[in-house]
């Protein structure tokens, strides 16, 4: 039972008030700027997409392609996604540069300098490049051997392209950008293992991550799939927290493994791409239809990829606020399991505070709704001083 003597927005409001003055006012510059982007970036791959279809330039790629591999279906497809998406790439450079590199400098929030953001960058697109050619290529081969329902069987085969992914990044990519290590033995380390081992979670080792060599964040994850799955933290978190932060937002990111965050994330998301799918197949006809001059006839032709990538682009900006909530409640489902597992609520109230550099801690109701896929600093803290309300003078609580 709650201690009356304990008052949950009294305590909330104390810990609301160490972000103040100008820090708060940065905090909420720099998050609020985040909703322009996601107009913005929609703005710019809007304008690539339509340039490369007015030009020519994708229907002239695409019959290219189809001349190169001799009207070979499959290899016609995969050439011209390539050349395709490595184009939108480029044209896209001067924006990703903008938006990852000044305007991260601007709000002081990254550590590299340029070229070790380019070199980042550039492995970034190649790894995209690859991943996409071959999504883009076998929905082309899906739309050739399904016309009708290729969206269907669409959004299944891409749950299954990001169940394959997961299981293989922590393994194939994340140490293309960072270094693992596992972490020094000490009391904070076995805390971590002991906690993962009281939840289920098959952990054996904690791992350290050099995040800081690129920015002043902090953060963890439990990731991968099955063989793959690893507990990380990163160094900034390491090096900026007390051994009760650490603890608490280590159970937080425990709680997403026992939750079957990532399983049930992939369904979800399989949901709403065959809602793009189905977006692609209703509009993309209509508009080649529509604009004979770009001379692109089918859905089909790889030259239809930059208008697709527009309608699906398109569609994801209007579900913005669903995606969110669907990330946002789960969430709020492993902050719950974590004041659980690390009973160290005011742990993970000072954490929240650390956040506040690059999240706005108050925003109004429908702008949480809206534009948040993490809960506030307000609402996590207040769900911890809930919890701690309700295990005041318990052994263990921190």
């Amino acid at each position: 039972m709650a201690n009356p003597a304990f008052s949950v927005e009294a305590a909330t409001q104390a810990y609301l008030a160490t972000v103040s003055g100008v820090a708060r006012a940065k905090s909420d510059a720099y998050f609020e700027g985040g909703y322009w982007l996601i107009l913005w970036s929609f703005v710019v791959t809007a304008v690539i997409m339509i340039f490369l279809m007015r030009s020519g330039w994708a229907a002239k790629i695409s019959a290219w392609a189809k001349r190169v591999t001799g009207n070979r279906p499959w290899l016609h497809a995969m050439l011209a996604a390539f050349v395709l998406i490595g184009i939108v790439a480029l044209l896209q450079f001067p924006w990703d540069l903008y938006v990852t590199y000044f305007r991260e400098h601007q709000y002081g929030m990254s550590n590299q300098n340029f070229g070790q953001w380019l070199g980042d960058w550039v492995k970034n697109a190649l790894i995209s490049l690859i991943v996409f050619t071959l999504l883009a290529s076998g929905m082309l081969r899906l739309i050739r051997a399904t016309p009708k329902n290729w969206w269907a069987w669409g959004a299944v085969v891409t749950a299954f392209f990001m169940a394959f992914f997961i299981a293989v990044a922590p393994v194939f990519v994340e140490p293309l950008f960072n270094t693992y290590k596992p972490m020094t033995a000490s009391p904070l380390r076995d805390q971590i293992l002991s906690m993962a081992r009281a939840n289920g979670v098959p952990a054996h080792d904690v791992l350290v991550v050099d995040a800081s060599r690129q920015t002043k964040r902090i953060s963890a994850n439990v990731a991968g799939l099955g063989s793959t799955m690893r507990v990380a933290l990163n160094d900034n978190l390491l090096n900026q927290a007390t051994p009760a932060q650490v603890r608490s937002v280590m159970g937080h990111e425990l709680g997403h493994y026992v939750l079957n965050h990532i399983w049930s994330m992939v369904i979800y998301f399989a949901l709403i791409i065959l809602g793009g799918y189905l977006a692609i197949n209703h509009f993309v006809p209509a508009l080649l239809r529509r604009n004979p001059k770009w001379g692109v006839q089918s859905l089909a032709d790889p030259g239809a990829l930059p208008i697709a990538i527009l309608v699906i682009s398109a569609y994801f900006v209007v579900m913005t606020p669903l995606v969110n909530t669907i990330i946002r409640v789960q969430e709020q489902e492993a902050d719950q399991f974590g004041l659980n597992a690390a009973r160290a609520p005011d742990g993970f109230a000072a954490t929240a505070m650390k956040l506040s550099a690059y999240r706005k801690l108050e925003p109004g109701k429908w702008e949480e709704i809206i534009f948040y896929d993490h809960p506030s600093g307000r609402t996590r803290v207040e769900t911890a001083m809930q919890w701690k309300a309700e295990h005041l003078g318990e052994p263990g609580v921190e």
